[in-house]
């Protein structure tokens, strides 16, 4: 019960599980979030506890409030409560253009990814605000900011999800809970490694950095803002792109 407990949703690949290795690297106990990849990360959580971390594998669709509400349930009576939650999971949407697309199509997005957000941040911040610390870290993307052809419904949810955290960030601080956005740009992942190597090549060209992001470079991001010295920040929005979108 002394270790801090953190929950990343769609933890099993990716910058998920990117995350969870850092974060257990920390010194937190990680529970990875999964829907379908049980093997993925059942074998992540072998890996993290073989370097000596602390990790669980557990299943819960962040669409469904019973599935949500049961997963919390056995954090709170088995471990404590969640004390760093990393919004994650992916929410699958429609890529067409505005005049293309139907408002059903939208719609979807826009409500998986808010309510998957709004309910997992609902019943993690019951524990946060008794213990009187808490971190929200929510992932979102830098085409809430920047557009690209095909994700007006992708970039339109993660534009709420960016104004949401900001609202979070000013009714919890007084809890000891902060609440921060990182957006990746482009990131080296199985969902992207079939991108066209030319887009991928002319997204690296134009990142000052010179380099497509990797899991890692996000879970740098999101282990800061999950520890002890982050306490004074809240209500931000990390673009973790290489400057590829600077402010």
């Amino acid at each position: 019960m002394t270790k801090r407990n953190a929950l990343i949703t769609g933890g099993a690949r990716g910058i998920g599980a990117a995350s969870a290795k850092a974060l257990a690297a920390d010194g937190y106990r990680v529970f990875i979030n999964y829907v379908n990849s049980s093997q993925v990360a059942e074998a992540l959580a072998r890996e993290i506890t073989a370097s000596g971390g602390e990790a669980y594998p557990v299943q819960a669709d962040v669409r469904s409030d019973e599935r949500l509400q049961a997963m919390f349930a056995m954090i709170n009576e088995q471990y404590g409560g969640v004390d760093v939650l990393v919004s994650n999971a992916n929410m699958n949407f429609v890529a067409k253009p505005f005049m293309e697309q139907t408002w059903e199509e939208f719609a979807q997005k826009l409500n998986d990814e808010l309510h998957a957000a709004y309910a997992t941040a609902k019943l993690a911040t019951v524990s946060m605000k008794a213990k009187g610390f808490g971190r929200l870290v929510f992932i979102s993307s830098t085409l809430s900011e920047a557009p690209a052809p095909g994700f007006i419904a992708h970039g339109t949810a993660k534009g709420a999800l960016d104004s949401f955290n900001k609202y979070l960030a000013q009714e919890l601080g007084p809890f000891g809970i902060t609440a921060n956005i990182v957006a990746p740009g482009l990131v080296a992942t199985d969902a992207t490694k079939d991108a066209p190597e030319e887009f991928k090549e002319f997204i690296r060209m134009s990142t000052p950095t010179q380099k497509i992001a990797t899991p890692e470079d996000v879970a740098n991001t999101v282990r800061y803002l999950a520890g002890e010295a982050s306490s004074h920040i809240t209500g931000t929005y990390n673009p973790v792109c290489g400057g590829a979108y600077i402010q």
